[in-house]
């Protein structure tokens, strides 16, 4: 318990890769900024580095490969009962690079979180920063959002902007978004830990702090 009476949420992360997202969420947890515990990670692949940082901090670090199940709805429910039985309340993808189904959606309804380094609506899908390069915009970023049963539809959480410069990569602004993703999504998590969020229609509204 924190000196609020709030017990801090439990968080199973979802990962496929190298899990810097991951980490800045440990790191927040560890620093005592975040309301949150990880109970577990789990990654569809063996060699994702996301494995080994969870070993790191001594926290269940679970490889349950998509190969083996027949069909993404036997995968997900795979996912369920590995996510139920280490009493996870909310679902975080940090690069999970799986396309979810009812399965699981309808088990952990409006508690499902992703990060999208992108402004959502726009630029949805992989490669999001290429689109934006191409697209010519003059700004980009980042989205936490609930996670529903569309491709990045999902109601937003949270935002940020990152300006794109002359002469910009997708890798380049890929570091400046990565930047941004590390901040905001440990706060989307801070904000649900707290219960100051809610969802009315497509809009989620976040309550004042205490």
């Amino acid at each position: 318990m924190t000196d609020t009476g709030r017990q801090a949420v439990a968080v199973g992360v979802l990962v496929s890769g190298n899990g810097t997202n991951l980490q800045s969420i440990i790191d927040r947890i560890e620093s005592g900024e975040l309301l949150a515990r990880v109970a577990c990670v789990i990654s569809n692949k063996a060699d994702a580095f996301a494995l080994e940082r969870a070993r790191r901090h001594s926290i269940p670090a679970i490889h349950l490969d998509h190969r083996q199940h027949q069909n993404r709805e036997a995968y997900d429910a795979a996912l369920v009962d590995a996510l139920k039985s280490h009493g996870v309340e909310l679902v975080v993808l940090a690069g999970f690079m799986r396309i979810l189904t009812p399965v699981i959606i309808d088990a952990f309804p409006n508690r499902i979180m992703n990060i999208h380094p992108a402004l959502l609506p726009a630029f949805p899908g992989l490669h999001a920063q290429q689109q934006a390069l191409d697209y010519g915009v003059k700004v980009s970023g980042c989205t936490v959002h609930f996670v529903d049963a569309g491709c990045d539809t999902g109601p937003i959480i949270i935002q940020a902007v990152v300006p794109v410069v002359e002469g910009d990569t997708e890798d380049s602004l890929s570091r400046r978004i990565h930047k941004e993703e590390h901040r905001i999504y440990p706060e989307a998590i801070q904000l649900y830990a707290k219960r100051r969020l809610t969802i009315e229609g497509r809009c989620v509204r976040i309550a004042p702090a205490d």
